[in-house]
């Protein structure tokens, strides 16, 4: 007998406890492995994928587009105010996104 599967409805909340648990230990455990911070980055969006989940809006900002890593405002990335745009480079990978700010 195969196991009884769990709602998807189910399925989609346990994947976003599980996201804000990963990014929440990614922000605790950078100073000391910030290649550990990286790895959990990773496993929150492939659960996220995985699952068809939206990663939360103030957890997206958070990680790089381009390059996936964590990113910790002074350590490895900049933040600039520019033209009604919030500008976070990323120092890792030199690359930078642009947010726009709302009035």
């Amino acid at each position: 007998m195969s196991k009884p599967l769990i709602p998807k409805s189910k399925q989609k909340d346990i994947a976003q406890e599980r996201i804000s648990i990963l990014f929440k230990e990614a922000s605790a455990t950078f100073s000391k492995s910030p290649t550990l911070a990286h790895r959990y980055i990773a496993l929150a969006r492939k659960i996220a994928m995985k699952t068809k989940t939206k990663i939360p809006r103030e957890l997206k900002r958070q990680f790089c587009k381009h390059c996936y890593h964590y990113l910790q405002p002074g350590i490895n990335t900049r933040i600039r105010t520019r033209a009604g745009k919030v500008i976070i480079s990323c120092l890792d990978c030199k690359n930078f996104m642009r947010i726009p700010i709302k009035n």
